[in-house]
């Protein structure tokens, strides 16, 4: 019998990412999940009209939720003024109820955020790359691009 991930099609959907939070954070922990959107921010996803780059996510316990704040979706034309969503908005995101727990226990430290990574389809439902990032100083940054740099030159010399 065929396993279930055999089954799965590949897609040329997009995948979209941030690149800035692996510059600006050092992410220590990732979680996958899934996002509650209307209709007209999915087919805008699909189109790739989303900037991850102002994102952060508020993990609370009280409230038991995952909010993601920040995150611009672009309206999506064909659909009309009518049905438009708004673009930039708090939109929930979809856990596991220890996991949500486990994420606000540990944002309470200072310095730690919730970032979102990535943002992709899996199964037609769009699931979004969250990690728990500390802020880097200059310092660490300009260390990571002498590294980066370094192997670049080395890979090419290769």
């Amino acid at each position: 019998m065929a396993s279930k991930k055999s089954k799965l099609k590949e897609t040329k959907e997009p995948l979209i990412q941030n690149r800035k939070a692996k510059y600006d954070y050092l992410i220590t922990d990732t979680l996958e999940c899934g996002m509650k959107l209307s209709g007209t921010e999915v087919k805008s996803v699909r189109n790739g009209q989303v900037s991850l780059g102002e994102g952060y996510v508020h993990a609370s316990s009280d409230p038991l939720s995952l909010l993601l704040h920040g995150v611009h979706i672009g309206e999506y034309p064909p659909a009309g003024s009518a049905v438009q969503h708004v673009p930039v908005r708090n939109r929930i995101l979809l856990a596991h109820k220890r996991e949500i727990r486990k994420w606000a226990n540990l944002t309470q430290e200072r310095g730690k955020t919730i970032v979102p990574l990535k943002m992709y389809f899996v199964d037609g439902r769009v699931k979004m790359l969250i990690g728990l990032g500390t802020g880097k100083k200059q310092h660490d940054k300009r260390h990571a691009i002498k590294a980066r740099d370094a192997q670049r030159d080395m890979d090419r010399r290769m």
